[in-house]
């Protein structure tokens, strides 16, 4: 695109005795269909083209296109296609270019971080995986770093009283591609266990104790209507009680939505109206009425108190 311009003059003949610009040889760029107007160079000051630039080159603006102008002191921009890098250029190992720009101009000076659980070393174009400092349980470290290499090794030791699983005092763990190699935690050396965990809904069977000895055992019971889930016994090892068990609460059937939405209970010898945790309960619609809800409503499980009534509505013949 050819666009003719006007430039201030206030000595004519100046003017005409400065020298026209003779066709631009743009290094990494051309002009816009620049055969058809090479015929019209050179050409006097004050005329613009419209330029694009190659692959990997903009112009000042950081655009593909750009305008160059004809001036007393010859084409402007001096260098219109200036090369770039983009973020497609580079790879960082376990990390990213931290800026939003994706087009970066020559000898820029740019920034990239690590993802979580990596760190960048000596300047490195990469990132490695690192372990953050753990969180002791009755344990403790000389050290005073806040992250560790993949392989480094960190030294703790148990307060008085205490050991590890290893029955040590004194133990290295070491950062690994999953983490550190095993949690530092010490445990009451004497390996005695305090009063059983409370559990929602459910009691010991027996009086709990002030202390209990190492390989101690205890049983679990629910209340009525709950169920119980997982193992009813629990063990003190280590000076911890193994998980206790959960009891969920049985679902009541109720007569009142069962009237509203039309149902009964599929088995007439089904008397009791709960149902435990995990029970199967079967309805179907009153004489008359047909299904609203899907047919797989209509066998439904009790799940720890809650349960899905079907609907069913009036039949018209």
């Amino acid at each position: 695109m050819l666009v003719l311009g006007k430039i201030p003059v206030t000595d004519r003949e100046s003017f005409y005795n400065l020298k026209p610009c003779d066709f631009p040889e743009i290094k990494h760029g051309r002009l816009y269909s620049e055969e058809r107007y090479r015929p019209y160079f050179p050409v006097p000051i004050g005329q613009q083209y419209t330029y694009e630039c190659d692959n990997n080159f903009v112009s000042p603006s950081k655009s593909y296109w750009g305008y160059i102008y004809c001036t007393k002191e010859g084409w402007l921009p001096e260098v219109p296609c200036i090369k770039t890098c983009s973020k497609n250029d580079v790879e960082i190992k376990n990390g990213f270019l931290s800026e939003s720009d994706f087009i970066y101009n020559l000898n820029k000076i740019t920034q990239y971080k690590c993802k979580p659980g990596y760190v960048t070393e000596d300047a490195q174009l990469s990132c490695v995986k690192s372990c953050d400092m753990p969180a002791f349980e009755n344990a403790k470290t000389k050290s005073n770093a806040t992250w560790f290499k993949l392989n480094d090794k960190l030294d703790y030791e148990c307060n008085v009283g205490f050991e590890n699983r290893f029955r040590s005092a004194k133990v290295s763990i070491e950062c690994q591609d999953n983490g550190w190699s095993h949690i530092p935690t010490c445990y009451d050396s004497s390996g005695k266990c305090g009063p059983p965990p409370p559990i929602d809904n459910g009691d010991l069977t027996s009086f709990p104790l002030a202390v209990y000895p190492m390989s101690s055992s205890v049983e679990y019971q629910c209340q009525s209507l709950y169920q119980l889930e997982g193992s009813k016994t629990v063990t003190c090892r280590n000076g911890k009680w193994s998980n206790p068990p959960k009891c969920f609460h049985a679902c009541v059937i109720s007569e009142e939505i069962m009237e509203r939405y039309h149902i009964t209970l599929r088995w007439k010898e089904w008397q009791k109206f709960y149902a435990l945790s995990g029970d199967t309960v079967e309805f179907m619609c009153k004489y008359g009425y047909s299904p609203l809800t899907r047919s797989q409503s209509f066998r439904t499980r009790c799940i720890d108190g809650h349960l899905e009534y079907p609907v069913c509505i009036k039949r018209y013949s």
